[in-house]
């Protein structure tokens, strides 16, 4: 039974007209004419569209011959690859659509470079993220993550203010596309980049209402708050300072600045490609090698008139082949020898990159993702609520009062570890630890030293969990004992959540806003790096309290002790003697207790 939807790439093109005949020319007529493609215009889809199709075909596939040599046996084997293209116009926005090598035949300029990612971090499942590539900015890397079962996106350590996310591969929410129609209770994947790689109806009526339902995706709904930070970085608009000073650069010989990155879009065929055809300002020479070759790149630039070169280079192409005999069915992908390029330009203190032809400046979105990062951490419904933390009471006696009033609580504080880069030296994990296993990290502050503290011992603490057995032994078996074994942790135990209570002195609640500037970042780079670790964060606020009645206010002993007198009723004594060891809140306490005794006269 034949399938109602396939898997297509649909990109969207941008500054071609929606007819007919604006689409056929966006396409390279000199391109179509080598390849003897033909032309087609289906009516049948009910929107202006236009249909080429073509076959590339060699008598004998590039492996024969050298491998006749290599045998000394001779065989013959042909090769065909077809292409195929379907642009169409549905609402005014012109698609394309590529079969087999058809993605060739689809000029590069006019990709619409965000349209699948766009679509990908409003739709796709953020806790089911198969693959990212992402581009740091001025490392002229790219970084490939892939994740066949899925994983949450923070786990794949691409949220970075200095980090291009170029492609998301995942699961899609539950969407009113064809193939949702007819695989209800199933997982539907898709892949966003500059294209759309999804299951698109086959019928006419059925496509051209898919593509409509990705354009209102894409135009009406907001990105998931866990893929927002995607958006946050965006190529510059006004670049003609930038191109005047790279154009300048590139007409002196070469001194390192400029690198070579492979083109997003192309990486796959980067990996298979053996043969490099480069062709820069020429219409006769063109360069034959087995690499990129910069230096060769470089020096057709430095030719070109001046506020040429960068012209040169964006109209220049790199074709990549698979094998050096291989004729248009060989070829994987030709490219603007300008994307290949990258380099950092500044503008007095201001810091500029060139990725995939596009200008990007450095740490344009820092502020904006410290923001979102912090903002995700406080839930609007927190899942851990704290008592009250009085005035004068210690950090020890609020964890262990809390302890004492929650069944299967245990507190933690100041049952540290050996720190295992110097053993005499003590780790301390957590202040309280949940029945789930959750660390919970208490600090009270009035600026930001205490809460540094307090986050890099969370990062710590992870660390060690995760990464020394001794530690996690130690950690499990203290577990085990302070809960007299009613506490009894995996052998393996790694947290997977950690709860930041904070108190804020002088501060009436506790919000993203209200933290303090430096502590902002840094709590920030702690969410980051422990999420990259599988370890989720939650900040929740302490209410402030009155006064303690248990720890008053450091004043003498006479002023101490007066006060005391002149609250007990008539014929009482005071006395004093140590706290006695079965509670552990008072265990704690270095001030001696105020006994009341009634019935017994008072005395000096």
């Amino acid at each position: 039974m034949a399938s109602n939807t396939a898997v297509r790439t649909v990109y969207r093109l941008s500054r071609v007209a929606p007819t007919t005949d604006a689409m056929l020319y966006a396409l390279d007529l000199e391109l179509l004419d080598r390849l003897d493609a033909d032309p087609h215009v289906p009516e049948v889809l009910g929107v202006p569209a236009v249909y080429v199709t073509c076959g590339m075909e060699r008598t004998e596939a590039p492996w024969c011959e050298p491998m006749s040599r290599t045998t000394g046996i001779t065989v013959n084997e042909s090769v065909r690859r077809t292409a195929a293209v379907l642009l169409l116009a549905v609402d005014g926005t012109v698609y394309a659509i590529g079969c087999d090598q058809g993605y060739r035949l689809i000029p590069e300029h006019l990709k619409d470079k965000r349209f699948g990612l766009s679509f990908a971090i409003r739709q796709m499942d953020p806790n089911m993220i198969r693959g990212a590539v992402s581009r740091p900015l001025g490392q002229a890397r790219t970084d490939i993550s892939l994740v066949p079962g899925g994983t949450p996106a923070p786990q794949l350590g691409i949220r970075d203010h200095s980090r291009i996310v170029r492609s998301l591969g995942g699961y899609l929410d539950d969407l009113p596309l064809t193939r949702s129609r007819y695989t209800r209770g199933k997982a539907v994947s898709a892949q966003g980049g500059c294209g759309l790689r999804v299951a698109l109806g086959v019928e006419p009526e059925a496509l051209v209402s898919d593509l409509r339902t990705i354009a209102r995706i894409c135009r009406e709904d907001i990105p998931h708050q866990e893929l927002e930070f995607v958006d946050h970085i965006v190529p510059v608009s006004d670049t003609a300072l930038l191109d005047q000073s790279l154009d300048d650069r590139l007409g002196r010989p070469a001194d390192g600045s400029v690198s070579v990155c492979v083109p997003a879009e192309h990486h796959m065929a980067y990996a298979e490609a053996t043969t490099y055809t480069t062709r820069i300002n020429s219409n006769n020479g063109a360069l034959r090698s087995d690499d990129f070759d910069l230096e060769y790149v470089l020096t057709r630039a430095r030719l070109a008139p001046p506020g040429e070169r960068l012209k040169v280079l964006r109209e220049g192409t790199v074709t990549l082949a698979r094998d050096r005999r291989a004729g248009a069915a060989g070829t994987l992908a030709v490219t603007s020898a300008l994307n290949w390029l990258e380099t950092g330009v500044s503008l007095g203190s201001r810091r500029f990159f060139l990725m995939d032809g596009e200008w990007y400046e450095a740490g344009a979105a820092y502020v904006e993702e410290c923001r979102a990062t912090v903002r995700a951490l406080f839930s609007p419904s927190p899942s851990v609520s704290l008592p009250s933390w009085a005035d004068g009471e210690s950090e020890n006696i609020y964890n262990n009062r809390v302890a004492d009033d929650r069944p299967d609580w245990l507190c933690l504080d100041t049952k540290n570890v050996a720190n295992p880069l110097r053993p005499r030296d003590q780790v301390e994990i957590c202040d309280l630890l949940m029945p789930d296993g959750t660390l919970i990290l208490v600090k009270r502050a009035g600026c930001s030293g205490p809460l540094s503290h307090l986050f890099s011992q969370a990062r710590v603490a992870v660390e060690l969990l995760q990464e020394s057995a001794q530690v996690r032994a130690e950690f499990i078996a203290k577990v085990a004992r302070l809960s007299r074994g009613a506490r009894l942790l995996p052998d393996d135990y790694t947290p997977k959540r950690i709860v930041l209570a904070m108190l804020l002195k002088n501060r009436s609640t506790l919000t993203p806003d209200s933290v303090f500037g430096f502590s902002q970042i840094t709590i920030a780079q702690t969410a980051k790096a422990l999420a990259a670790r599988g370890v989720a964060v939650e900040v929740i606020g302490i209410p402030q309290g009155g006064a303690d009645v248990l720890s008053p206010p450091l004043c003498d002993a006479g002023t101490r002790r007066a006060a005391a007198l002149s609250t007990l009723p008539q014929g009482s004594r005071l006395t004093t003697r140590k706290p006695t060891s079965h509670s552990r809140s008072a265990s704690r306490m270095v001030t001696p207790t105020a006994v009341v005794e009634p019935g017994l006269p008072n005395s000096r």
